[in-house]
């Protein structure tokens, strides 16, 4: 098979469910790595609809881009409206 046959893979495709979602961000997050965490919330963003995402957030589109570029250090009530946007909840087991 020719390498241009093959067909892109891309995580957007498979965030489908809220299972999905939330399985993709826990484990990004035991990444221990803050940057591929906001990748992974970006993906997931994406997946879902940024315009929608941003709305439900209370934010703009561009804002929000930049709250999940990398290296973009959002803060603590950025993410949990993004979680929550997604709806989504954090939770801490023991």
């Amino acid at each position: 098979m020719k390498i241009s046959k093959l067909k892109t893979w891309d995580i957007q495709d498979h965030l489908k469910t809220p299972e999905d979602i939330a399985a993709y961000l826990d484990a990004a997050m035991h990444q221990d790595d803050p940057d591929f965490f906001l990748t992974a919330m970006g993906d997931v963003i994406k997946a879902v609809g940024t315009k929608q995402v941003a709305e439900s957030m209370g934010h703009g589109e561009k804002s929000l881009y930049k709250s999940i570029k990398t290296g973009a250090k959002p803060k603590y009530d950025t993410v949990f409206k993004m979680i929550d946007a997604l709806g989504l909840k954090l939770t801490v087991s023991a």
